[in-house]
């Protein structure tokens, strides 16, 4: 769990439209710069598709946006994905044939996810995923 006053030891941000196209691209760019951070192959890039496809699949508004970041603090890696539908708050389901398997996938592969609200419109769905012992120690 992310300690509040705790700074990350490396960030990355995007703000893209919300297209299908936009989401993989995020996700692309968001697991190189994780690669370049010099940490191992995890289910971050898994929990990144989830969410950026979400956004713009349940969270889209034309016109708007959606933001990504990724962030390093101590031992945790930490995703978040905004969106201007804040209506629309997420919550983990059961799956039917064609939809709902999305914040499973983020519930199973994540220590722990959730939501926060705003500010108005907006939402920010956020999961945290523990990293390997040594793989955090914030080095080039």
């Amino acid at each position: 769990m992310i300690e509040q006053t705790q700074a990350p030891v490396r960030q990355f941000t995007l703000r893209m439209s919300a297209t299908p196209r936009s989401a993989r691209l995020a996700r692309l760019f968001a697991v190189e710069e994780i690669r370049s951070w010099g940490l191992p192959q995890t289910a971050g890039e898994h929990v990144i598709a989830e969410l950026t496809a979400n956004a713009v699949t349940h969270g889209r508004v034309p016109g708007r946006d959606f933001h990504l970041a990724v962030s390093v603090h101590g031992a945790t890696l930490r995703i978040e994905v905004s969106d201007p539908r804040g209506t629309d708050l997420p919550a983990l389901r059961e799956p039917t044939a064609t939809s709902g398997r999305g914040l499973a996938i983020v519930n199973a592969l994540s220590t722990r996810w959730g939501v926060t609200p705003g500010p108005a419109p907006r939402k920010t769905v956020w999961a945290e995923l523990a990293l390997p012992p040594g793989a955090h120690d914030g080095g080039d």
